[in-house]
Order: C-alpha cells, then structure tokens, then sequence
C-alpha cells in the first residue's frame, strides 16, 4: 500500500501588489527627474541647488533601498494541526526572559510574562523558563518566588478552560476579555483566580514600594545581602522544577543574575544572552530557544506549535534558522500619536523583507536553533575562528570545542550533543541540581575570556543593537529566517506612552544600529565576502542607516526657512513648468503613504502622526544616535544601552487616561533640535508675512508651503512654548533653542548681505 503524501506545515503565499508596485517605481522616476533638474540647472541661488542635490540624492538612495525591499512580498502560513501527524517526539525549548531595572520594568511586567510562558499549549517536560534579572535585584526574584506559588493554580485553570490570553493582567483586567464559560463551576474558578492574582499583585506592588519584603526566608535572602548592581557574584536560583517530568506539571523556572565586576565589560543585554544560553547548556540543552522581553507576553498559546511548522517543516528542518514574530502593542493609543507602533511600517517592509533571505531578528519574540548560535553554517561546518574549523571526521574536536565554548566540560559536552544533531542531556535530563556548580562556572564574568563568545558564537558584541547585528551575523553564513503572524498575535508588548521614551528608544536602535554598519560585520562586508545576497544587504542597509538619514533631513529641513530668510530658492519657481515635479512628488508620495495606512484600516489621523512623527524623530532620536557613534569613533567617549520606562499594569479604579495622546516634555537635550527647528520655521513665516505686507513681487509658493508643513510637523512643540509643567516645554530648552535660532537667522542675513 503507497504511503501517504504528507501534508507540509506551511506555505509561503505571495502577496499581490502591482498596485502599489507602479506608485513606488512612480515615485522613483520623479526623485529621478528632480535630480536631472537639479544637474541641468543653472539658477545661481548660492548654495541652496547644491545642498538640495545632495540630500535628494540621498532620498533617492534610501528610496531604492526600500523599493527593492518591498518589491516582493511574502506571507507564511502555517498549519499546526498537522504538526503531530508528522513528529514523533516534540523538541525541548529553552525560553529565555531578560530584564536590567527593578524600576524602569517594574517586577509585576515580568511576572506576567513568565506566567503567559509557564501556561503555554506544550507538555511542561519540554518546557524551561529562564529569567535574567542584569539588576541583580531582590524585588525581581521574589515577585517571582510569588508567581510560582500563583503559578500552580493559574496553569491548570489556563489549560483546563482554554484560555487565550495567558497573561493574568490581560486577562482579568482588559475590557474585551470576558469569561468564555457562564457555567456556575467555571465562574466560581475565575472569581478564585482574580483574588488569587490580586494578592499576589498587591504583595509584589506593596514590595516594590517598600524594597524590603517581609515573608521571606533568611536561606533566600542571604544571596542578595550586601551586592551592588555592578559588582557582585553570579546567583542562579533554581524556583520550579520538574523532576518527574510531568506533562501536565510546571515548566522549570530558574532565576540568574550573573556575575558583574568593574574590571570585567558586559557588554549589554548581548552578555546576559549569552550567560543564559550557557547557563541553559548546562541545564536543559534544549535545541529550540525562545526569547522575550520581560513585557512582551505569549498572546497566542500555540506559538510554539506554529513555529515548529517552519522550524521543522523546512528542507532537512534545515532551512530557517530562527523564525521571528513582529511586535505587536497592547493597550495601543488610539491614532498612535507618538508613532511607535510601527503598524504600516512592519506590514509592508516586514512582508517584503520576509521575501527575501528573512525577516530580521528584532531582539525579542524569537525562535531559534541553539546549533546555529553555536557558530554551525549550512554546509555543516563551524564558523569558529575564521573557516578552520577544527574538524575531524565531521566532529569537532576538544581542542576546538574547548577553544570556542570556554573551559566548561558539561558545557562543552552538551555543545557537542547540539552540534552532533543530540539534545538535551545524556544523564539526568530533569535533575537541574546536578548542574548547579557547571551553571554557576559558566555564568562568571571572567568565563568568556579567550574563547569565541560574542564573536563566532552566541549574540554579537560590539553594538547596542545586537539583535540586527546577531541577525546579520546569521544571514551571512548563508542561513534564512521566517516571519510567523498568526492569528492572534503571537506576542505582545507595551510601546512608550510619551515622547521621551518614545525618543530614547529611538536613540537607542539609531545608535546600534550605525555601531552595526560601521562594524566589521556590516552588510557590504557580508555580502562581498561571506553569504548574504544582494537584496537583502540592501534592506540592512536600509535600517542601518536609520542614523545617517538624520543630516540629510535636518539639512532640508532648514532650506526652506534658509531661503524665505535670504530672498532665494530652493525649489523652481511658480512661473517654472518644473515646478509639477516637486509638487507631484509631494501629492504622490503623501497619497500613496495614506492609502497604505487606509488599506490596513488605519486612520487617516493615524497616517498624520506617523508623518510627524517620522520628522521628529529623524531631526532628534536619529541626530543623537549619529552622534554617539561620531563619538564612539573618534573614542571620545563610549555608547550606553538606555533602558526604556515600561509602564506598570493598570487596574481597575485607576487613572490613566489624563496623560494618554498627550505630548510630554522634560529637560533632555535631544529636543533641542526640534524645538530650534520651530523658532527657525516661525521666524521664517514671520519674514514671508513681512515680505507679503510690504508688496514683495516674488512670492516663494514651494518654500512657503514647506515652511508650513514643517510647521505643523512641530505642532505640538509649539503648543509645548505656552503650556505649563511636563505639557510645557523647559525654559532652558527654549533658552538654548531661541539662542540657536537666533544665530541662525544672523547668519542667513550675513549671507544674504554678502
């Protein structure tokens, strides 16, 4: 009898776009023609024409990254019911969960995270919940000693009714959640699970005020007596195991903090990655690794299963080497007023990016092959100090092992295993005890010294983006990645909810992210020399160069205001036929821009706050994070990871919608250049009134609406000059500001004078 034809756990669908694949490519010629007028001119306006074609040329450049980008999109879809008919055996998966700060991700934010993974759709013996706390805080381990007691309850009751959102603040408090079952039984339950969930919650809030808990044995307590956050030895507490491996138990929970010494770098969240993927070698060994930020939460609790489709449904299960999920936000703002939800962003650069080598890694809601952060490349090989990889026989030798994963036996053993096509451990595969002494060894600062962690294997150090960057490292070595969207979400998050942390969040990625194209390892590099195709260099570059955009934008930012202030042009006159090429470049791109928002139901408000947004950040965020790496180049100083504020849960009876849309302000100097960008732009419409009241016979139609529309992109930086406390902006920003542009405007007429 013929064996049956098996089903495959996915399909990659492409997507249809001819639409908007004629309005970028419209797009594209108009850049092109204002380019050819620019060089065929011969208007002498100073140098107003040559620095217009210098940042078109740039909006061209970065123009053609992105419509190669989303020439071809690409959607997978999966089909995990079909996973079982074709495995065996369901492969362990290690989940690792990072936070850096007590304060700024407040311990409830991370409890619910774990929680959601401790509750996944998966037998529990294949599951382990790791926890890095770079804090090295008290408050964290014991919100989630708490959680493991709530946890016994809260998994049943989630797996028994089905539950979807596995998150208990989500569940219990979000106003679209509602009891799926009305029978007395179930009811009865979900009032005891609320209550349960609110005494833990107090206990932890009432903790976090205090700092001091008081229900804790001295045995627990002992490990953080007298430790600062920045030098103290590694703790890992082992809080839930499952030595029976039990199916329908509890997931291994395991606390880390690991060790921090002046003298020693940590490099960032890269190192904590790092630490809990040894850490988790020495453990559970688990060939799949999922990781998430500590407030980014399971929303779909069959994540694992749609993963899997890709993981293993690929060519040899060989294919993908990480699958990827796009963010997504809970409790969104309404309209996105701060332009952080990137919703059209990753639907159209996501899908495209999707349709060549693979979507990046984003640094959270990930899955990957542990085998191929330890260094393996798709012909099998080890990338491990240069292409000698130390292999005989096709195994790597102790010598080679020893050199790239450090001095670790069980660490370099359980290496092995993963790289032999093994997982798990060969002895005691559920005792995490036994490999208490290993895991503390592994966890030293001092640990990494001489071998190939960070550089060949692992998460990649050198830049505060090790995401992109660890992702990049990957694609070089000729490997592809997934995006998986299912429905619904897979993960989700929180955004900023101001502008400040919506800014320095953006500093953050602009700086990784030029360290990233500025590095060794950047995408032209990779592409010349190692396995990363064309196409997909250009979308790195695309994103790398989210910093170097900023000095083109400022620069015509300022031309129009440059040239009401000096009686000059910019832009072809209104008696110009040429004029129709800047005019239609701006209606096009705009139009095409809101019928993409418009397609996937977004709001035409929606569409304004992120064009506003976009301003604001590339003359701010972007500007500093091009500055930092200035620094860092001339070694003036050195970049810094910046933890961005989480917000805590909110509960019913709260007050939370007093600040919410509302532009908040604070003293830090990256809104300086905004705020400047203002007092230029109104000085400039204050000349264009004066020019118009005197008679002036050449009106500058182009300059003037730009002038406006820069105008309104600052909006509520103006409405910032008259409003009191956070609504207002500081008096010394505005001091510097107003200083700022006064200089400006002094020069623009020294310049116009001579």
């Amino acid at each position: 009898m013929a064996k049956p034809i098996a089903l495959p756990l996915y399909e990659k669908l492409p997507l249809k776009n001819t639409v908007q694949r004629i309005l970028d490519t419209t797009i594209f010629f108009l850049l092109l023609s204002l380019l050819a007028y620019r060089i065929l001119s011969h208007h002498s306006n100073g140098f107003t024409y040559p620095l217009a074609l210098l940042c078109e040329s740039w909006f061209t450049f970065v123009w053609v990254l992105i419509l190669s980008t989303k020439w071809n999109p690409v959607e997978y879809r999966t089909y995990p019911e079909r996973l079982l008919l074709r495995v065996d055996e369901l492969p362990l998966v290690d989940m690792f969960v990072t936070t850096a700060d007590p304060i700024l991700e407040p311990p409830i934010i991370t409890v619910n995270t774990v929680l959601s993974l401790l509750a996944l759709d998966y037998p529990a013996n294949k599951l382990a919940c790791y926890v890095s706390d770079d804090g090295g805080s008290f408050l964290t381990f014991y919100a989630l000693l708490e959680a493991s007691k709530f946890a016994k309850l809260w998994v049943p009751f989630c797996k028994k009714y089905r539950i979807q959102t596995r998150a208990p603040f989500r569940y219990f408090y979000d106003e679209e959640e509602s009891p799926i079952d009305d029978s007395v039984e179930f009811l009865g339950e979900y009032a005891k699970m609320k209550d349960e969930y609110e005494v833990v919650r107090r206990k932890i809030e009432d903790a976090t005020e205090k700092f001091i808990p008081l229900d804790v044995g001295a045995e627990e307590y002992v490990a953080f007596s007298n430790i600062e956050r920045r030098n103290h030895p590694s703790i890992i507490k082992v809080i839930l195991e499952n030595k029976e491996g039990v199916v329908d138990g509890l997931p291994h929970l395991i606390y880390i903090s690991r060790e921090k010494r002046p003298n020693y770098p940590h490099h960032y969240k890269a190192g904590a990655m790092n630490v809990l993927t040894r850490v988790s070698g020495t453990m559970t060994n688990a060939p799949l690794i999922l990781n998430v930020d500590c407030d980014m939460y399971i929303s779909n609790s069959q994540m694992v299963f749609h993963a899997l489709c890709l993981l293993l449904g690929s060519k040899n299960e060989q294919e993908f080497a990480f699958v990827q999920a796009p963010q997504s936000f809970y409790d969104g703002i309404m309209d996105d007023p701060f332009g952080n939800q990137l919703v059209a962003l990753l639907k159209y650069m996501g899908d495209g990016i999707a349709g060549l080598q693979g979507y990046f890694y984003s640094g959270t809601g990930c899955f990957h092959r542990r085998k191929i952060l330890y260094g393996l490349c798709p012909d099998g090989c080890m990338e491990t100090g240069g292409r000698n990889p130390n292999w005989i026989g096709g195994k790597l030798t102790d010598e080679g092992l020893l050199k790239s994963f450090g001095h670790s036996k069980e660490l370099t053993k359980t290496a092995e295993r993963i790289l032999t096509g093994l997982s798990g451990k060969a002895d005691c595969p559920h005792d995490l005890s036994s490999s208490a002494e290993a895991a503390n060894q592994v966890a030293d600062c001092s640990y990494e010294c001489g071998t190939s962690w960070g550089t060949k294997i692992g998460w990649m150090y050198g830049s505060t983006a090790e995401d992109i960057l660890t992702g990049l490292t990957i694609h070089a070595r000729g490997w592809r990645s997934a995006l998986c969207n299912p429905d619904p979400p897979a993960f989700l998050g929180c955004a900023p909810s101001d502008v400040p942390s919506t800014l320095i969040q953006q500093k953050r990625w602009a700086t990784g992210l030029l360290e990233t194209l500025f590095s060794k390892s950047n995408p032209f590099i990779a592409t010349l020399t190692a396995n990363l195709q064309f196409r997909q260099c250009l979308a790195y570059i695309w994103i790398l160069s989210w910093g170097l955009r900023s000095i083109p934008e400022l620069c015509y930012a300022v031309l129009p205001a440059y040239c009401i202030i000096t009686n000059s042009h910019f832009l072809p006159k209104v008696d110009e036929s040429t004029l129709l090429i800047p005019a239609g470049l701006f209606a096009i791109y705009n139009l095409h821009s809101l019928h993409e928002h418009h397609k996937i139901g977004l709001s035409f408000r929606t569409w304004w706050n992120n064009q506003r947004m976009g301003r604001i950040v590339s003359t701010t965020a972007w500007f500093f994070g091009f500055l930092n790496v200035i620094m860092k180049l001339l070694g003036l100083s050195e970049t810094v990871f910046e933890v961005t504020q989480k917000d805590q849960p909110s509960t019913p009876g709260e007050d939370n919608n007093k600040d919410v849309g509302q532009f908040t302000f604070n003293e830090s100097p990256i809104l300086v250049p905004a705020t400047t960008l203002l007092f230029v732009h109104l000085a400039a419409m204050v000349k264009a009134l004066s020019d118009l009241n005197y008679g002036s016979h050449e009106l500058r139609i182009g300059e003037l609406i730009c002038n406006v529309w820069m105008l309104l992109c600052f909006l509520p930086f103006l409405k910032g000059l008259f409003r009191k406390g956070k609504y207002g902006i500081p008096s010394s920003t505005i001091c510097t500001s107003a200083a700022l542009a006064a200089v400006f405007v002094h020069l623009c007429k020294r310049v116009s004078v001579a």
